[in-house]
């Protein structure tokens, strides 16, 4: 089901593209969006992966400097049957994570040194089977291209208001200002719903590889918690990759969510363990 709600997510994304194309620039306003909309996706394709990882700030790291983590990576990708992503940490105690990477073949998993301090083997050995989750899901490439296609959508309908070319236009001038205003609301939010569907998703594709789904509700909890008290700089647009958005401390953050109540992921996961039990 959340399979399914990301690919009507992602059609309307599309739609709304060539959408607002046509209201603007008629037939050739959407040939053109639409050129515009497959050149975005191929570039967040391609280069998602080394932009995510500089702007973390996430430096490679080797077995030798921790030996637990590449034995972890290595178990759940086994389990999950994809390649072993190349490791990163990044030099944070606020507890985080986040996995990257056009595909499975050229993913990356990323851990602060806060989240290998706060929890135990178990725990951390659950938020990487989420991690690697999105990898074995394809989420990064799902995610990746919602949050371009909605900055896309945002940039456009910005440029149009600010210059002025409303007036201008032979159409409707209230229509097309309305369109500008009400595009990037509507692509905001259907990219907040893509990226709030993967992560349940996340969450059930983890707790199936580690096989301990209330490890990964203790971590979930743990992290929420002590990220309270140790909020993650973290630059806004990465947000929706992080296992827990990098500062729940800020209204805004909470209010324009990449991610579900943890409360809600943890009654998932809850549920998930009960029905196990059965």
């Amino acid at each position: 089901m959340n399979t399914l709600k990301t690919l009507v997510l992602m059609g309307i994304m599309s739609a709304l593209m060539v959408a607002v194309g046509g209201l603007l620039g008629g037939r050739q306003g959407m040939l053109l969006f639409f050129a515009f909309s497959l050149i975005t996706n191929i570039g967040s394709y391609w280069f998602s992966a080394p932009i995510a990882l500089r702007m973390s700030g996430a430096e490679p790291i080797e077995r030798a400097q921790n030996p637990d983590l590449y034995d972890i990576v290595e178990r759940i990708s086994a389990k999950a049957q994809i390649p072993v992503p190349k490791i990163y940490m990044i030099p944070t105690d606020s507890p985080n994570a986040f996995a990257t990477g056009r595909d499975p073949a050229h993913s990356a998993v990323a851990v602060t040194h806060g989240i290998m301090q706060m929890l135990t083997l178990p725990e951390m050995e659950a938020v990487l089977s989420h991690e690697l989750g999105h990898v074995k899901n394809r989420d990064i490439l799902l995610t990746t291209v919602a949050a371009v296609m909605a900055s896309a959508i945002t940039m456009i309908a910005h440029s149009v208001m600010y210059s002025g070319s409303y007036d201008r236009d032979e159409r409707n001038p209230v229509g097309v200002l309305l369109i500008t205003i009400t595009a990037p609301i509507a692509a905001t939010l259907i990219n907040l719903a893509i990226s709030r569907s993967r992560e349940f998703e996340a969450d059930a594709t983890g707790a199936h590889l580690c096989g301990h789904p209330l490890q990964l509700a203790s971590a979930l909890s743990k992290i929420e918690q002590i990220s309270q008290q140790v909020p993650m700089q973290s630059n806004p647009a990465l947000s929706s990759l992080y296992i827990m958005s990098p500062d729940p401390r800020s209204w805004f953050v909470n209010l324009m969510s990449t991610h579900p109540a943890t409360s809600e992921r943890i009654a998932r996961l809850q549920a998930m363990a009960d029905s196990d039990r059965l």
